[in-house]
């Protein structure tokens, strides 16, 4: 099969188009034809080995730590059966299906994070995929297309895990960062989905498109005019951008209000005057991807069809360079979809 193969940490020339060995499902695994995979910013980070190590941020790493060379990255896989290991249903063959990709120890409450999709192990940027049936979910029957349900796993995943952790709910004021980028605008369309009224912060140029996915008003990237909106406080802060602006805009959440963070693209580092969260009985959550659970409730959002993943360009799997250098470029809305 072609395959776009991790070489090693570095550039986008870390990357090779190869021809490798078919895979094979392994008992109580299935092997999927990927009909499309979309691209994350982790994709590039691992590229990078952006992720340093505990007490040397500067290491070159993976997410989790090493990386394991070669690897096919593409977490975000949808596909079609095609071929099943010992112990599965020869039924499952011809089913469309999206993949959780997230592996999890369970044995934890909540569910422990061991190992993601195209990071621990290979992934959809590929003809095709081996996974354990355990993370397959049938979506035959959702209205989505392959590219729009690509668009789900990581993005609309790591949404669904803030808005679940942060309790958010119908008829809340929610204000959403970087709401034009694939997680933002994912907790936009969501949020919106569950009954909160949303208040997306993005660039000017890219506002109408945020309100088509849902957001009752836009404020940009200094929340001007952020008071007038929410005169009373906000009930949460939906957070994939972080820096100085968290310190800035605590104080507009409501008493008992939550900070949902997954994202430091502004910065890691903060600055946090602890007596605005302490008075006011306010929660600061910290929120990576998200757990099986989680998961399912986005599977079953997806079969009803009650919100459209905004795919912003498709590439092939041989114009993968061009795909990362799109998403680095930062001028789209929605996800970026590679189609094998």
């Amino acid at each position: 099969m072609r395959a776009a193969v991790l070489t090693r940490f570095g550039g986008p020339d870390a990357v090779e188009l190869r021809d490798v060995a078919d895979p094979l499902p392994g008992p109580g695994g299935v092997r999927l034809q990927v009909t499309a995979a979309a691209v994350n910013n982790t994709d590039v980070w691992t590229r990078e080995g952006a992720y340093g190590l505990p007490g040397d941020p500067g290491a070159l790493a993976g997410w989790l730590g090493p990386v394991a060379f070669p690897r096919i990255q593409g977490a975000d896989v949808v596909g079609r059966v095609d071929l099943v290991g010992d112990g599965v249903d020869p039924g499952w063959v011809g089913r469309r299906v999206l993949v959780d990709p997230g592996t999890f120890d369970v044995t934890t409450d909540p569910p422990r994070l061991t190992g993601v999709l195209g990071s621990e192990e290979d992934g959809g940027f590929a003809e095709l995929v081996v996974v354990p049936l355990a993370r397959v979910h049938d979506v035959t029957a959702s209205p989505l297309t392959d590219p729009e349900l690509a668009c789900l796993p990581i993005a609309y995943g790591t949404a669904t895990g803030m808005l679940e952790r942060g309790g958010v709910g119908a008829g809340e004021l929610v204000l959403v960062t970087g709401a034009s980028g694939g997680v933002g605008l994912a907790a936009v369309q969501l949020a919106a989905a569950r009954g909160a009224r949303v208040v997306a912060q993005t660039t000017p140029d890219k506002a109408d498109l945020v309100r088509e996915a849902g957001a009752t008003a836009v404020v940009d990237r200094d929340a001007t005019g952020l008071g007038d909106l929410a005169p009373d406080g906000l009930d949460a802060v939906v957070d994939v951008v972080a820096g100085p602006q968290l310190d800035r805009l605590l104080p507009r959440l409501r008493p008992g209000g939550r900070w949902i963070v997954a994202g430091a693209v502004a910065g890691p580092v903060v600055q946090l005057d602890l007596r605005r969260l302490y008075l006011h009985d306010l929660r600061l959550v910290g929120s990576t991807m998200h757990t099986p659970a989680h998961f399912a409730v986005l599977v079953d959002q997806a079969l009803a069809g009650g919100f459209r993943p905004r795919v912003a360009a498709t590439y092939r799997l041989e114009e993968l360079h061009a795909a990362h250098a799109a998403l680095e470029r930062r001028d789209h809305v929605g996800k970026i979809v590679v189609l094998p």
